[in-house]
């Protein structure tokens, strides 16, 4: 017995309504499997504009750091060089007031 659903040389309406049936849902299917290929290959890309646009904000943070430790140091250096001019205005004073006693 043959498939007439596949090759039906007589056109039977019901056989060619079924092949058209088949070739709907696999179209359908093809569609669907192309836009959720789309849809990932979107989503890919969005991925790598965030991974990019993190690695500009690391570069600029770390810009950032840079610049803010090397004012810390100046700002460390700047108190320890005050610290002395006060331990020296101190000894100062101390003498000046040792030498009125």
């Amino acid at each position: 017995m043959t498939n007439p659903t596949a090759t039906d040389p007589t056109g039977d309406p019901i056989a060619v309504a079924n092949a058209s049936r088949r070739l709907t849902l696999a179209l359908e299917a093809l569609e669907a499997a192309i836009e959720q290929r789309l849809d990932s290959h979107r989503d890919g890309a969005q991925i790598a504009d965030q991974i990019h646009a993190l690695g500009v904000d690391r570069s600029r943070l770390a810009s950032e750091l840079d610049t803010q430790m090397a004012r810390t140091r100046r700002l460390e250096a700047a108190n320890r060089e005050v610290g002395q001019r006060i331990d020296a205005a101190m000894d100062s004073v101390r003498a000046v007031l040792d030498g009125k006693s």
